[in-house]
């Protein structure tokens, strides 16, 4: 298996270096290289990609807003001079941020943690369900919305509401977190924080205060909710 890159750069420099890397790891392969967001845009349309490593700042359309187009996302890892973009492309769910210039071990390390997260996504979308669940029946914008629990990746408190995000959608409901706490099962919800429940079946990996989800979301993990590490096996 190997990940097809494409490289959005607008420096030629960047360009040999990310090439020179790319070749020298077994499970990556170029499939394209573009000096604009706007270039990149069009190649995307045309073929497929499942790993793009991105500059940010760039003519015409900076790294992030070519980002924010996408409505399917390959993996993205930023490369970057500019330190202070960082929680911006995070919160945009980027596999990693490589500060220009990086050395090729910096490099290998962003490639093994795509190439991860992309084998966890594929098992994800090719794993059977374990079981028929009974769906969420969802108050949201004067209509009732159903959803499937196997669907839900978690929800988010915002007040008197909760925003329950899916896979390819989020519904939001005059409801509290706690109720929904007591409806959702146990064994596959749980609390992390005042504001979070989510599905343990689409966590990657915890570390530190933070749970990152297979889809590369970051939640935190609250500190009187540290107990909740004991129920993922392992």
């Amino acid at each position: 298996m190997k990940l097809r890159c494409l490289i959005v750069d607008d420096e030629p420099l960047a360009h040999d270096v990310i090439l020179r890397y790319i070749e020298d790891i077994p499970f990556l392969e170029k499939a394209g290289q573009c000096y604009l967001g706007t270039e990149a845009f069009a190649f995307l349309n045309h073929h497929a990609v499942d790993l793009i490593f991105l500059d940010i700042r760039m003519p015409k359309l900076s790294g992030l807003d070519f980002l924010r187009t996408l409505n399917q996302r390959p993996l993205v890892v930023i490369t970057s001079a500019y330190e202070e973009h960082a929680l911006e492309s995070f919160e945009l769910e980027v596999v990693d941020y490589l500060l220009k210039p990086f050395r090729f071990d910096r490099f290998l390390r962003a490639a093994n943690r795509a190439l991860e997260q992309y084998t966890l996504r594929k098992q994800a979308v090719t794993a059977p369900a374990p079981h028929e669940a009974e769906p969420l029946y969802i108050k949201s914008d004067k209509k009732l919305v159903q959803m499937q629990l196997d669907d839900v990746y978690y929800l988010e408190s915002l007040g008197n509401y909760v925003k329950i995000w899916g896979r390819d959608q989020f519904l939001l409901t005059q409801r509290t977190l706690g109720s929904f706490e007591k409806q959702l099962p146990a064994d596959a919800f749980i609390r992390i924080h005042k504001s979070f429940i989510l599905n343990k079946k689409f966590v990657h990996y915890i570390e530190g205060n933070m749970i990152r989800l297979l889809n590369g979301k970051v939640l935190p993990l609250g500190k009187t909710f540290k107990h909740v590490i004991k129920l993922f096996p392992g």
